[in-house]
């Protein structure tokens, strides 16, 4: 096996990293500060065919999996919580593009491929986060169409986004009575709640998304009834590698900060880095960023060839690469000193934003719990 990246994937890395160097790094603790997502950078990024990463190339990029984990972190450098934001849209639209109609395909990617529609995913609920597959919010038969009722919570792009892709109860209680549906903002009786006050990711605005006798036409459901659950383990296999390499591009940047901020910063008439004891501490954080670069990205080769065990993969790779990236995140803040607490210099943003990476598309001991069922059964 060889991951080391081909011509074409370093040119797509390097093309990233320069858009977040350029467009997304200067700016990331303004659009914080404003708790606003720059739509005009998602529009850049959607030209540049990164709203549509792995959609089939007929409407989307076509790229893989391992194309994907380069990309979410080539831009993290400049921003993890707009490139998160990224990572969700484009899990939206490959669920589109691999379980909707040709109907549904046709009128929802070419929206979604160049956000002009951008796109949030609803499962979780007030009452059911890990255990996902009790969800409540319901969806009856009426006539031709469908009627949505309840609550998602945490919802990355709540009122920001245009189109929701929503996880609702049309049958039996347990994951086969789960199916997906697709709903447009401005859809009478979708509302959204008050925007979260949050620890990280401050430019996503996070609310509750409601229903409240929701009417959608039957088209709007997505692919077949009641296999709205399987469709979203899948989603969440790739999802779980973006927001992993999402936290892995912000604690590289966090490392390299660190590394110019010692060579810089003087203690005892020595710069920082003439210390053997905080030279330690810059190699362990090395080593630590590029193992789990290495096991990120065979989790996505994995993926890509939809290997028995690629599931198991990526949640251990999901797990690993989100809490080393926290964890080198947070010593580069220590190695700052009392500068990192600061905002002006950028770790303690960092440290924030990936906190949650360690919760987030299924929390790391959810991961764990994932991994140890698979070695069980001989997986």
């Amino acid at each position: 096996m060889d991951f080391s990246p081909t011509e074409e994937q370093q040119q797509i890395f390097a093309m990233a990293r320069d858009f977040a160097a350029e467009k997304m790094a200067p700016f990331a603790a303004r659009w914080e500060a404003e708790k606003r997502l720059p739509r005009n950078v998602l529009e850049e990024l959607a030209a540049l065919g990164m709203a549509a990463i792995y959609v089939r190339d007929d409407f989307g990029s076509g790229l893989s999996r391992l194309d994907a984990v380069l990309i979410f972190e080539a831009l993290s450098y400049g921003d993890p919580s707009v490139s998160a934001f990224l990572s969700i849209h484009n899990m939206v639209a490959w669920m589109v593009d691999g379980f909707g109609s040709e109907e549904q395909r046709r009128t929802f990617l070419p929206k979604l491929v160049s956000m002009q529609a951008v796109g949030s995913y609803c499962l979780t609920e007030p009452g059911s986060g890990s255990d996902a597959a009790a969800l409540r919010t319901s969806a009856r038969r009426d006539g031709d169409g469908w009627v949505l009722d309840g609550t998602k919570s945490f919802i990355s792009g709540a009122g920001f986004s245009d189109l929701y892709l929503v996880m609702a109860r049309s049958g039996e209680a347990g994951p086969k009575g789960i199916s997906a549906f697709l709903v447009e903002k401005g859809t009478p009786g979708l509302s959204f709640g008050a925007e979260e006050r949050k620890m990280g990711w401050i430019a996503q605005p996070t609310a509750e998304v409601r229903f409240e006798a929701c009417r959608l036409p039957a088209g709007n459901l997505l692919g077949e009834e009641g296999r709205g659950f399987s469709y979203a383990m899948k989603g969440l296999d790739g999802g779980r590698l973006n927001i992993a390499a999402c936290a892995l591009g912000a604690a590289q940047a966090a490392l390299d900060r660190t590394l110019s901020y010692m060579r810089e910063r003087q203690a005892f008439g020595r710069t920082l880095t003439e210390f053997q004891a905080l030279q330690f501490r810059l190699a362990d954080m090395e080593t630590e960023l590029s193992a789990a670069r290495i096991f990120l990205r065979e989790a996505a080769w994995k993926l890509d060839r939809k290997a028995p065990d690629a599931t198991k993969a990526c949640a251990m790779a999901k797990r690993f690469v989100t809490d080393a990236s926290f964890e080198v995140a947070n010593m580069a803040l220590q190695l700052h000193g009392g500068y990192g607490y600061l905002a002006d210099y950028g770790i303690e943003k960092i440290v924030r934003d990936l906190r949650v990476h360690q919760i987030l598309e299924g929390s790391n001991e959810i991961m764990r719990l994932i991994v140890a069922r698979a070695m069980l059964a001989g997986d």
